[in-house]
């Protein structure tokens, strides 16, 4: 996996090019609270923290392969 830095703000498109999620995919999940939440930048821009996708993928892998490795 493309790790992108930690501490960096990532746009929609690179938080779907990580998860291979749909925009509706995110946002429904996000509802659910089961996805992080994106964060308020401006009036019209949000972004996501690189760490908590990543958190978030990881987690994904670790319920995949039955707990922590």
């Amino acid at each position: 996996m493309n790790r992108v830095r930690m501490n960096r703000v990532i746009k929609i498109s690179k938080v779907k090019e990580l998860t291979t999620l749909s925009n509706a995919s995110i946002y429904r999940l996000i509802k659910l609270g089961e996805f992080p939440k994106q964060l308020k930048l401006a009036e019209r821009s949000s972004g996501w923290l690189a760490e908590e996708v990543n958190n978030w993928l990881e987690s994904k892998r670790i319920n995949r392969d039955g707990g922590e490795s």
